[in-house]
């Protein structure tokens, strides 16, 4: 029988989940969760980053930025290259590709969230219960019932990590399924190098850059979709995908 404690989860987000002043080319906010097995995580994923850092960087200390990456900014300048571009992009599809997780995303389209609601509340709160709730229903359908689950978020200052926590703490009590969420969060330094969180910053854009410009290509987002939760059909929408409202 699976347990609680044999999966981990590490969360990003895309866009800006305040409401006041809306970016009109990126109204959206996207909260993407990465659902990984622990074993699978320690014996196959992070040995899989650490060794193409190694060889495209020559140490592990870079932190894997999608936004740096895309503007090839900081340690990443070297991608204005197109000779070091095409095979660094090659070999990141293939990690990200051969990566084996699960994942979950919340959507927040901030305009019709605003004109529906007086009173919307927080985009990143609504997508993180979004997020709890479909993770708890997908390990309990795994045959999970004992033992815990850590959620790792990026630290993002003292008063939104504190709302953060209270809300976390406030969905695993009272959320959709019914049941009490054997959930854990933690928060870690946007410095850590974790290589579990860089791997969800990673795929959090795409994700929204595919539901603002759906016909536009996007190579990353199609390297993602298969590795969305779903139904039996394979039907992504309201499984591992929530677009909201």
């Amino acid at each position: 029988m699976s347990s609680f404690d044999d999966y981990i989860i590490f969360i990003d987000e895309s866009g800006d989940h305040g409401l006041a002043s809306i970016d009109p080319n990126y109204p959206i906010f996207v909260l993407a969760f990465c659902l990984v097995e622990k074993r699978i995580y320690a014996e196959q994923i992070a040995p899989a980053i650490l060794k193409f850092k190694f060889k495209h960087f020559g140490h592990d200390q870079v932190i894997l930025h999608e936004r740096d990456i895309r503007k090839a900014k900081g340690p990443f300048n070297f991608l204005q290259n197109k000779n070091r571009r095409v095979p660094f992009y090659d070999d990141l599809n293939i990690l990200i590709e051969e990566s084996n997780f699960l994942t979950i995303a919340g959507v927040i389209k901030k305009n019709r969230l605003n004109s529906k609601y007086s009173d919307p509340g927080n985009p990143y709160h609504i997508a993180m219960g979004f997020g709890l709730e479909r993770i708890f229903l997908h390990l309990r359908n795994l045959g999970c019932r004992t033992g815990r689950t850590f959620f790792l978020f990026e630290s993002r200052g003292k008063k939104e990590d504190n709302d953060l926590e209270l809300e976390f703490h406030r969905v695993c009590k009272h959320n959709a399924t019914g049941h009490q969420l054997p959930f854990e969060i933690i928060l870690a330094d946007k410095k850590c190098n974790s290589a579990g969180l860089q791997l969800a910053d990673l795929i959090a854009r795409p994700i929204g850059r595919k539901i603002l410009m759906p016909e536009q290509q996007n190579r990353a987002y199609e390297i993602i979709r298969p590795k969305f939760r779903s139904d039996p059909g394979g039907e992504i929408k309201g499984w591992g995908l929530k677009i909201y409202p």
